[in-house]
């Protein structure tokens, strides 16, 4: 297990490509600092997927200093072979975002993304929807279907809690992996063209899990009267949706926090993280960014 006192000197990061714009070093320092852990560094490194071997690789062997790493894009499925195992979330997903270091040198994975995604759901009040659009097909998309799914089977107590997720697409093959996935996570999963994909703006429910701008185009479709919206980005924010809508927005800040907050229990053996001060941290550094 992660070391519980802030007396021993202890390392985490954040690694990825790119990731220099991460706000995850200054929410996992905020906690630092909150649980008096002040031996601990939390530092960011640009790995992708060719360097991520010889990176884990050069880390002595997990005890002792390294506590744990989270993951971005590139690496969250690149990493599963490195691993000596993983939980069942990150295998429900195939998609590991936290990597952690027992004290015998194993290193196994696990996925605060999909617990995080359910956490900032509930904390707006939503804890089942009838129905759900989610925008794009990544591995952010698939976190969303296994989010919706744990919605369905916790919201209601008999798992009705969640009728038919709408997942909105840009060709047939990814249309395939997302139908696979709600097979797989046990959701009722109906893909369509994104060419159509103002017409899901209008569930009580939308996620999207697209790039910077790609639902730019979809702003001027926001309905008068608006579900909630669950934009995972969070840099830039608002994003032109973001800001269109007229309902109940959670950004990606929401996502951020309450997946890291996971993460530093997880490494560090503390609970509860402190989740207000993690999030004045992360609004504090976004506004600087946009001043």
């Amino acid at each position: 297990m992660p070391a519980t006192t802030g007396q021993e000197a202890r390392r985490a990061a954040v690694l990825g490509s790119p990731v220099a714009h991460s706000l995850s070093p200054v929410l996992h320092r905020a906690a630092y600092a909150e649980l008096g852990l002040g031996n601990w560094t939390y530092g960011r490194y640009q790995v992708d997927e060719q360097g991520l071997g010889g990176f884990l690789a050069g880390l002595d062997d997990g005890a002792g200093r390294w506590a744990g790493l989270s993951l971005t894009m590139p690496l969250k499925r690149a990493v599963i072979p490195l691993l000596d195992g993983i939980s069942p979330t990150a295998a429900s997903v195939e998609a590991v975002n936290t990597v952690l270091f027992t004290e015998d040198g194993r290193r196994t994975g696990d996925n605060t993304d999909v617990p995080g995604m359910v956490a900032a759901l509930r904390e707006r009040g939503i804890h089942s929807v009838e129905s759900a659009t989610v925008l794009g097909a990544g591995a952010t998309a698939s976190s969303a279907l296994a989010a919706l799914a744990r919605i369905r089977a916790d919201g209601s107590g008999d798992g009705s809690g969640t009728g038919e997720i709408t997942v909105y697409v840009r060709s047939a093959e990814r249309a395939r992996e997302m139908r696979g996935w709600g097979e797989r996570l046990g959701v009722p999963v109906r893909t369509a063209d994104w060419a159509r994909a103002a017409e899901g703006l209008a569930a009580p429910l939308v996620v999207s899990t697209t790039p910077a701008g790609a639902t730019d185009g979809l702003a001027a479709a926001a309905p008068a009267a608006g579900g909630t919206l669950f934009d995972v980005l969070y840099d830039p924010w608002p994003t032109a949706l973001a800001a269109a809508w007229h309902g109940p927005v959670l950004g990606g800040l929401d996502l951020l926090v309450h997946q890291a907050v996971l993460q530093v229990e997880l490494m560090t053996g503390r609970s509860p993280a402190p989740l207000a001060a993690m999030r004045a941290a992360g609004e504090a550094e976004l506004a600087a960014r946009a001043g």
